[in-house]
């Protein structure tokens, strides 16, 4: 009993958002367009090995190369899982789950490296509330297990984070180092104000700051650099590339722009939830986490100078603003029983339930925003066996569908087979001879739809409980190839 205590003691917090970081993952296995380099670069590691001139990367490079060194980690970790998969003949969307469970795991570890030092400097009551606060948002929980750019660098910064806190600013700068020039070039952008902080309160010296984040810079550059140019067959640097692409030449703009105000009007409030006024009254009751929301802030602050915003660019800000509402949600719940106090807890108990009440909204959103992939596994669930195994079927996945939700992983074994060939006219595909089509379209000449997946589409207020409903329209259209008898001869539940 003792033993089991001691257990939960020490890990029930990991088992608590581990929990929901997996069930996240179990019910949306399916990946996007963001996270395509790197899920199929683990495919083609796992599954390929060193015959690169099957991997994915070069017949699809993308718009800007990425580095395989993620990729490459998460792969080396998940392989024993691959293999024991493969051996019992599992569908490859097992290993699917692997990589990301494994990537899951990387994380969370460092997430937890970064709340024991929470523990060690501010309190166990003020790391109690920052698991709890992280508990109750979606998007840092349900990102940690997607193989995006974005959370690999967001691994390291949490190390960072945690050297911070533990005093050791020369490990906490090389470790942003590390993000910067592997990952995520746009990290420079909390690095800078970090760095800028640490000189002015004399925690670390220039010279020896430099000498320092040099180092590690060279190594850096010189493991990217040599990886990557092995697996591009090309000499090359991809951050560098990604940073002259996004920033120099402003292309980034290409996919949409949003306001100045964005990250603080629409993406903090829908991520942080109830943290975000707690941290505001976290820096202001306790001097100490002001120190540490400075860079934080100043880091959303200068990225959204940039006019392309996501969401996923600055999740690295959100422990330190979690920690900081932590310390916050500590302060009025020590003092509920103070006049004023009182409405100060009551008003945060609301924006706990709130909170809940938001996240359980955003994952029934998320859960229907991978239509493709739901459409592959359906398709491939009721085409069955095919009369003559060796016949092949060939389907052709549109690049609407590549990018919401289909993957290599996805893909059944032989005689299945699989194209992504692009900009192919709609009255050409009855001169093809494909079994089946993915696509947008839901009318196809030479095609009969089979069936469709419905997808999110937005939201509606109504009068009754819950208040909102999602509204969910046809996004994705199975055809059937009309010349196939056996096709036209089974039972389809129609569009």
């Amino acid at each position: 009993m003792a033993l089991n205590s001691k257990f939960v003691q020490q890990y029930g917090y990991d088992l608590l958002l581990g929990s929901i970081a997996a069930f996240y993952l179990f019910m949306a296995p399916y990946t996007k367009v963001e996270e395509s380099f790197n899920v199929q670069a683990m495919h083609d590691i796992l599954y390929h090995g060193l015959h690169i001139e099957k991997y994915d990367h070069l017949e699809f490079p993308g718009v800007v190369p990425r580095t395989f060194i993620g990729a490459l980690l998460v792969s080396i970790l998940a392989s024993p899982f691959v293999l024991v998969a493969s051996l019992l003949q599992l569908p490859k969307l097992i290993s699917l789950y692997a990589v990301r469970f494994v990537l899951g795991g990387i994380i969370l570890s460092t997430l937890r490296f970064f709340r024991i030092q929470i523990r060690k400097s501010f309190g166990s009551q003020v790391e109690a509330f920052f698991v709890l606060l992280t508990a109750l948002q979606f998007h840092l929980l349900f990102y940690c297990t997607r193989p995006l750019p974005n959370i690999l660098a967001f691994g390291l910064v949490n190390l960072a984070y945690g050297c911070w806190f533990k005093k050791s600013y020369y490990a906490a700068l090389n470790y942003l180092v590390f993000a910067t020039l592997m990952f995520r070039c746009d990290i420079l952008l909390l690095a800078a104000p970090l760095g800028l902080e640490l000189l002015l309160t004399r925690s670390v010296s220039l010279p020896k700051a430099i000498l320092s984040c040099t180092a590690a810079a060279m190594f850096c550059i010189g493991l990217t650099v040599i990886v990557d140019s092995f697996l591009w067959r090309k000499l090359l640097w991809p951050e560098f590339e990604v940073f002259w692409f996004n920033s120099v030449l402003n292309r980034s703009s290409e996919w949409g722009t949003h306001s100045f105000h964005w990250y603080f009007t629409s993406a903090l409030p829908r991520s942080l939830l109830a943290a975000y006024p707690l941290f505001v009254l976290g820096a202001l009751f306790d001097r100490r986490a002001l120190f540490y929301v400075v860079p934080a802030l100043s880091f959303v602050l200068i990225y959204s100078k940039l006019p392309h915003k996501e969401l996923r660019f600055i999740i690295s800000s959100f422990p330190i603003f979690n920690f900081s509402a932590a310390v916050a949600a500590t302060r009025i719940y020590n003092n509920r029983r103070k006049s004023v106090w009182k409405f100060l807890y009551v008003g945060m108990l609301a924006l706990f339930l709130i909170s809940l009440g938001c996240t359980l909204m955003i994952f029934m959103a998320s859960y229907e925003n991978y239509p493709s992939g739901h459409a592959l596994e359906a398709l491939h669930k009721m085409a069955g066996q095919l009369e003559n195994n060796s016949k092949e079927v060939w389907v052709h996945i549109d690049t609407f569908s590549a990018i919401n939700g289909v993957s290599r992983f996805c893909e059944n074994p032989e005689p299945w087979r699989y194209s992504k060939e692009e900009d192919i006219p709609l009255e050409e595909f009855q001169q093809r001879n494909f079994t089946y089509l993915l696509s947008e379209h839901a009318l196809i000449s030479g095609y009969r739809c089979l069936f469709s997946i419905k997808g999110f589409s937005g939201a509606r207020l109504h009068v009754g409980f819950p208040p909102i409903s999602l509204v969910k329209h046809p996004k994705v259209y199975v055809h059937g190839n009309s010349k196939s008898k056996d096709i036209m001869h089974r039972s389809w539940p129609g569009c």
